[in-house]
């Protein structure tokens, strides 16, 4: 497996992902990329998968290698505990470069980030499919479900703005699972209190569907 964080998000056979955000106060997106990350890493080496992790924004921050297996789990939470967010736009040609470095052989590519769009729509999309024709590829981002509950809000008219503002945003995450969808590529897009739940039962089930 293979792991990377993306140290700008505002607010882990061999298998391969590339993991989102370090975990800090007042950063539950961080905080819940940072869990899922350590997790599928706890799960895939007691699978004996192998775990790399990179964590980029327009940089390589963090860069924990498989090649050396004693004490990685203590290795990779040192090396997540070091970053810090920083508002960036990120580099998605340098984690794709990185990650066809890397990694040789067919993998599994975890991307913790945000379905964001326009970061998405003009920064991941245009490299994808040199990621997706060598590896299996899942995204996996916190969703907010505060916005179905401002988008069903009705009264005056600060609420209907503020509806209508929710709508808009989860049309564009509609549009953005469907790109990526597009591509094969996973999408796990869950609350914080379930997410590395929900980011370890897809690695299972890729695992049991003998996809990994």
């Amino acid at each position: 497996m293979r792991a990377g964080h993306r140290p700008d998000q505002r607010g882990p056979g061999r298998h391969g992902g590339w993991a989102g955000e370090p975990a800090r106060p007042g950063e539950p997106r961080l905080d819940a990329a940072i869990d899922a990350a350590l997790l599928l890493a706890a799960l895939a080496a007691h699978a004996d998968d192998r775990v790399d992790l990179l964590a980029v924004d327009t940089l390589v921050r963090a860069n924990v290698s498989s090649s050396i297996r004693r004490s990685q789990l203590h290795r990779l939470t040192q090396a997540l505990a070091g970053l810090t967010p920083a508002l960036v736009e990120t580099d998605f040609g340098r984690i794709v470069a990185e990650v066809l470095r890397v990694a040789r052989k067919r993998s599994l590519v975890v991307l913790f980030t945000t379905l964001d769009a326009g970061a998405l729509g003009e920064g991941l999309l245009p490299v994808l499919p040199q990621l997706v024709s060598r590896h299996t590829v899942l995204v996996a981002a916190v969703h907010d479900p505060s916005l179905e509950a401002l988008a069903a809000r009705r009264g005056g008219p600060a609420d209907l703005h503020t509806a209508a503002a929710a709508e808009r945003t989860l049309a564009e995450l509609h549009r953005v699972r469907a790109a990526l969808t597009r591509y094969n590529v996973q999408v796990v897009d869950a609350p914080v209190e379930t997410f590395a739940g929900a980011v370890a039962d897809r690695y299972l089930a890729l695992k049991a569907a003998g996809r990994l």
